[in-house]
């Protein structure tokens, strides 16, 4: 498993485009073969984390080739945040409870 983790600070300005942007590619990327769930926080300080999960890194590179994705990441770069990072990792173990679902 691939697990992206990326971490954002979006102006506040581009909070209303941020929004339909995120919105239009959520679907999107759940329609990718090999894609297995994402989720967002938003800590205190205003600072956003997305927790993205894919079954290899192909899928995972699927989707960051997608055309539609692209052009939201180049947004993000040059409008929406004030600063973001993002990491690639590859799942080595996992332990889970019966309770906790993705």
């Amino acid at each position: 498993m691939i697990i992206v983790v990326l971490r954002t600070r979006l102006r506040p300005e581009a909070a209303e485009a941020y929004s339909a942007m995120a919105e239009k590619l959520g679907p999107l990327a759940q329609s990718i073969p090999g894609y297995i769930a994402h989720k967002s926080f938003v800590a205190a300080d205003g600072e956003k984390v997305t927790i993205a999960e894919y079954e290899s890194e192909e899928a995972m590179r699927a989707w960051g080739r997608h055309p539609d994705h692209l052009e939201g990441k180049r947004a993000g770069a040059t409008e929406f945040f004030s600063e973001y990072s993002a990491q690639i990792c590859e799942l080595k173990r996992e332990r889970r409870s019966p309770k906790v679902r993705t």
